[in-house]
């Protein structure tokens, strides 16, 4: 296997969101030597969820695989998106009669790249434990990819540290997704698998999660029904860069933004 840089970039939110970064990705691909990216796009649809536009944008302006979240089916077309779209995958300890799947192997230049899309359980949807679910898949694809990317769409800091030191050795990244934050403990863990706890997000800069403060604040001053809107002010994108040895373990991870 040859060195590999990929790029992992936080939940695109919003369709101007999915705008912005299509229209710079090739660019930033091409600055960062990147042969592979992977975005969550959970919440690339207008209110949430995945929608065609979103979907078509993100993987059209140069995303290879879209991860997902607890979003996933909020909206009524992602049933046939996840079924006749082969690199945009959901959590993959969902039940396994909904649709989708919850890992693909994709090639990044000649590399080998199983991604895996795992929800989180505390603080989240009661499914199944996300140890046992990524292992299952690990086990099943062993021998048929060189690198593994877990996206952990979770909401505990202690869940994502906790699966990134099981998986460490045998993933070649564990990152996280969910609170749109990024985090500043980028790092290479003892068995050489990058971490990071979450990407951040790739949306509205001047917002709570994406959307209008005043709606938040409202919401959290009046204990009332609030209808959330994305906020229209400037984009950015968040995410990391990480740098694969020819063994698949991570040699470098650095924050980026564009």
């Amino acid at each position: 296997m040859k060195k590999t840089t990929i790029l992992m970039l936080g939940d695109v939110t919003g369709p101007a969101a999915a705008d912005y970064v299509a229209a710079r990705l090739w660019r930033v691909r091409e600055e960062h030597g990147a042969s592979f990216v992977v975005a969550n796009a959970e919440n690339v649809a207008p209110g949430n969820g995945i929608d065609n536009y979103g979907v078509k944008t993100l993987i059209g302006g140069g995303c290879d695989v879209l991860t997902t979240g607890n979003h996933v089916f909020k909206r009524r077309e992602a049933k046939n998106i996840l079924e006749d779209t082969e690199n945009i995958i959901r959590p993959c300890n969902y039940p396994s009669f909904d649709p989708g799947r919850g890992h693909v192997i994709a090639d990044a230049d000649g590399v080998r790249v199983l991604v895996i899309n795992v929800m989180g359980v505390i603080y989240m949807e009661p499914l199944e434990n996300p140890f046992r679910s990524v292992s299952r898949i690990l086990r099943e694809e062993e021998g048929k990819y060189d690198i593994c990317l877990i996206d952990v769409h979770a909401e505990a800091t202690s869940e994502k540290l906790a699966l990134a030191y099981y998986y460490d050795g045998r993933a070649g990244a564990v990152v996280g997704t969910h609170t749109h934050v990024p985090t500043a403990d980028e790092q290479i863990l003892p068995k050489g698998t990058a971490y990071v706890t979450d990407l951040g997000m790739c949306g509205p800069k001047n917002s709570v999660l994406g959307v209008k403060p005043e709606n938040i604040i409202e919401r959290m001053t009046k204990n009332m029904p609030v209808k959330f809107e994305l906020s229209e002010n400037a984009t950015e994108a968040h995410g990391v860069k990480i740098v694969f040895g020819e063994d698949g373990r991570a040699e470098s991870i650095e924050r980026i933004k564009f």
